[in-house]
């Protein structure tokens, strides 16, 4: 083959993946975060450790219809309880425990190099993960959450005012889980899976205990004391703030300015730790 050949050979390559680019970086941001998320979404599916949590999750809440008989007129409160308690539990596993290796199997396995050498923006990375995860998520809690109200229906034979408690108990759950999910990306962002996952997890039992460092700062005579766990109180994720589990298998609706408070709190939240995600991550050298 001619030198005269080769060249122009390379040159049509060359030409090829300039359009390439140019096409998929035509595409709005959007498109490509929402790309992104899907494959998340489709990977985070296929994994056997959420078929397996899934599963345990679906045997308890029907396990429940049977426990529950043990207890005297307390069904439907036992089964309610339950039901949402495993929602939080396991979604809470797989917030933290998926979402830690979000970033890192893509290092790991090096396809962030390909992404990245795209017209991907590292944000968009960062922000389609997210969004993939929190709908494997919603997946999960929806179907979980079926069951539950499939179990009460079963045992009440029919509709009871119970049953209208738990959707709106189930999204402040989803919305905690959506904040973890954030969490989990930014320690994973700097650190390894271990102690991305460890940190997550304290991140999230001082969370459901925040209320305590603002209680204890106020009643604290010590100013710098008072300092420290007023800090703590705000920059601590406050999971207090989705708390309604004992209410709702009492049959009480969540309340509105609580649904909507929540959910600001949630934006706000989100948007602070996975901006401080895209910073690090943008940090980082994959050359």
């Amino acid at each position: 083959m001619s030198k005269e050949l080769e060249l122009a050979i390379d040159d049509g390559h060359r030409k090829e993946q300039v359009l390439k680019s140019r096409v998929v970086s035509s595409f709005p941001a959007m498109h490509r975060i929402g790309a992104i998320a899907l494959n998340t979404f489709r990977e985070t599916v296929r994994d056997r450790v959420l078929y397996n949590l899934l599963l345990f999750a679906i045997i308890l809440v029907i396990a429940s219809i049977f426990v529950s008989e043990l207890s005297i007129n307390e069904e439907s409160k036992f089964i309610t309880d339950l039901g949402l308690s495993a929602v939080l539990v396991f979604g809470t596993i797989i917030s933290i425990f998926i979402g830690v290796g979000l970033v890192f199997k893509e290092i790991e396995k090096r396809t962030v190099y390909f992404l990245l050498s795209k017209p991907v923006h590292r944000h968009e990375f960062i922000i389609g993960k997210y969004l993939g995860l929190c709908l494997t998520l919603l997946l999960n809690s929806a179907t979980m959450v079926l069951g539950t109200m499939l179990a009460l229906v079963y045992v009440n034979r029919g509709i009871t005012p119970l049953l209208r408690a738990v959707p709106p108990a189930a999204f402040l759950i989803y919305l905690e889980l959506a904040l973890l999910v954030s969490v989990a990306l930014l320690f994973s962002s700097f650190t390894t899976p271990m102690l991305s996952a460890l940190f997550s997890f304290a991140a999230f039992v001082i969370g459901n205990f925040s209320n305590d460092f603002g209680v204890a700062g106020s009643m604290s005579h010590s100013a710098p004391l008072r300092s420290i766990l007023a800090a703590l109180y705000y920059l601590l994720p406050n999971l207090s703030n989705f708390s309604f589990i004992s209410e709702a298998s009492h049959g009480a609706i969540v309340p509105w300015r609580m649904t909507l408070s929540a959910i600001v709190y949630t934006i706000i939240y989100v948007a602070i730790l996975l901006s401080a995600t895209v910073v690090v991550f943008r940090a980082r050298s994959f050359k």
